[in-house]
């Protein structure tokens, strides 16, 4: 299989915050945010398998910042690094003010997605070409998020 560069894969979803999506105080919910981010974590993740991906885990998430009514939210997704059927794909939420065109970053999560095979079973997927030394790093990093992942999985498996 041909490795893809994360820049191949990458997709940015933008939505408008209206009402429905905040809670009295006019902050929109997490799980709002958490929708957003799966479905451009998906995206990358299908794009990048040329198959369809399912989410097995969100690894970390975290809110720095509130996001309003009113506001833009950008979700930048791109691909981390892929193993045989898995893949890491990172998810950076910013808000912005349409009026101003202030953006600052509210959100940042690690997802984990498989990729299916057309039975619906893990089928392999192209390996990660990181091209700049960010992309380098956060490749790097990845397969320390994977090896906590996998003790965790293990130490949640094991009789009490």
């Amino acid at each position: 299989m041909e490795p893809r560069t994360p820049s191949e894969t990458e997709v940015t979803l933008t939505q408008m915050m209206n009402p429905e999506h905040a809670n009295p105080l006019g902050n929109v919910h997490g799980g709002w945010v958490l929708k957003l981010i799966d479905e451009a974590g998906g995206i990358v993740a299908s794009r990048h398998a040329r198959n369809p991906a399912v989410t097995v885990e969100i690894d970390s998430v975290s809110f720095r910042e509130p996001v309003h009514v009113g506001n833009l939210v950008h979700v930048r997704a791109r691909m981390v690094r892929a193993w045989r059927t898995s893949m890491e794909v990172e998810a950076v939420v910013e808000a912005e003010n349409p009026l101003t065109g202030e953006r600052r970053t509210t959100s940042q999560a690690y997802l984990v997605y498989v990729a299916l095979n057309h039975a619906g079973r893990p089928t392999p997927v192209p390996p990660v070409l990181p091209e700049t030394d960010e992309e380098r790093r956060k490749y790097e990093e990845a397969e320390l998020r994977r090896a906590e992942r996998l003790a965790r999985r293990e130490r949640e498996q094991t009789p009490r």
